[in-house]
C-alpha cells in the first residue's frame, strides 16, 4: 500500500514526460469526440509505448456507456484502500458505532513513514477520528491509516465490509508496513471493481446522503490527485479522488462531477516496475485526457 508522495512540479528534462504529453495533446486535438473502441487504441497504445500494465475502467453515468482496459485484472491496491476505510469509519458512524469526534491516542512507537500529519501530531498524542480520517484522504498519512484501520477492526473488516457492497473483488489484508512478501493476490483490486463500488459508496444507498458528501469532499481535498487523472480535467468539472504508490504502481480513482451532466466514475491502475514517479504520472495524466474526449462522444 504505502504512502504517496507526489512531486508536485513536471520535470520537463525528461524525455518520457515530454513525449506522453505531447502525444495525448495531439491526440486531444486529432478529435473532438472519442468513440470507446479509439478510447480502448489510446489506452493499450499508452501500454505499449511506456511498458508496464494499465488498467482502466471508465463509467459514464450520463449515458451508461462504458470503456475499459484490463478491467478484470488485479492490481494492487496501495493507498487507494484508504479512500475504502474512511467509507467503512463513515458507515460506522451513521450506525453509531463510531464517532468522528472520538479521541485516538498514539505515540512514537506508532508512527511510520510517510506520515506527514500524524508526525506533527504526535506531541500532543492524540487526534480525532475526523482529523485521523483526513489525514489519510488529504495527505495519505499511514500511522492514520494504521489507527483507523485498528479502531475498525483490522483489514478483514474492511473486506467484510466491501462484501456487503457487493464488491466481491477488493480485499485487504494488511496494515501498513506488512505487505511485503504477501501473497500477489493479497491488497488488490480490479478496475472495474474500485470503479462500482466507489460508484455505489457515492452515488448509491450504502451510506447516507451527508456521509456521502463528507467522502466526496475528502476526495476533493486529496493533495496528491492534482498530479494524476484530475489534471486532465477541464477547470469547470468538480472532481475528487484517491490516490495509491508504491513498490512500482502509480494508482488513481476518481468522481468527476460534470456541469448540467451525471458524474463519470474512473480508475487507472499502473503497475510499472523501474519506471520513475514522475513518468508514471504523466501515464496516468494521458488516461484522463483519453477519458475527457472519450465522454464528449
Amino acid at each position: 500500500m504505502g504512502g504517496d508522495s507526489s512531486a508536485m512540479r513536471f520535470d520537463n528534462r525528461n524525455p518520457i514526460n515530454r513525449r506522453t504529453v505531447l502525444v495525448a495533446g495531439a491526440a486531444a486535438l486529432a478529435s473532438q469526440a472519442m468513440p470507446t473502441a479509439a478510447a480502448m487504441d489510446e489506452i493499450s497504445a499508452l501500454e505499449r509505448r511506456y511498458g508496464g500494465r494499465l488498467g482502466v475502467f471508465a463509467l459514464d453515468l450520463e449515458t451508461g456507456r462504458t470503456f475499459a482496459h484490463r478491467k478484470d485484472q488485479r492490481f494492487k491496491l496501495q493507498s487507494t484502500f484508504k479512500g475504502l476505510l474512511a467509507a467503512l469509519v463513515l458507515a460506522d458512524v451513521s450506525r453509531g458505532a463510531e464517532k468522528l469526534d472520538g479521541i485516538v491516542h498514539f505515540g512514537k512507537a506508532d508512527l511510520l513513514p510517510a506520515s506527514p500529519v500524524t508526525e506533527d501530531a504526535v506531541a500532543r498524542g492524540q487526534m480525532t477520528v475526523r482529523e485521523l480520517c483526513e489525514a489519510i484522504m488529504y495527505r495519505s498519512d499511514n500511522t492514520a491509516a494504521n489507527l483507523l484501520m485498528t479502531r475498525r477492526g483490522g483489514p478483514d473488516r474492511l473486506t467484510r465490509f466491501l462484501r456487503g457492497l457487493g464488491d466481491d473483488v477488493t480485499r485487504t489484508d494488511s496494515y501498513e508496513g506488512h505487505m511485503n512478501g504477501r501473497p500477489a493476490a493479497f491488497d488488490t483490486t480490479s478496475p472495474q471493481a474500485i470503479v462500482k463500488t466507489v460508484r455505489t459508496l457515492l452515488l448509491g444507498s450504502a451510506l447516507p446522503p451527508s456521509s456521502q458528501r463528507q467522502l466526496e469532499t475528502w476526495m476533493e481535498g486529496n493533495v496528491v490527485g492534482r498530479t494524476r487523472l484530475r489534471a486532465a480535467f477541464p477547470s469547470d468539472w468538480r472532481s475528487g479522488d484517491r490516490t495509491g504508490t508504491g513498490d512500482g504502481v502509480c494508482n488513481d480513482y476518481a468522481i468527476a462531477r460534470r456541469p448540467g451532466r451525471a458524474p463519470l466514475v474512473m480508475s487507472a491502475y499502473y503497475a510499472a516496475p523501474g519506471m520513475r514517479l514522475l513518468d508514471q504520472e504523466a501515464v496516468i495524466r494521458s488516461v484522463g485526457r483519453t477519458v475527457v474526449e472519450w465522454q464528449k462522444f
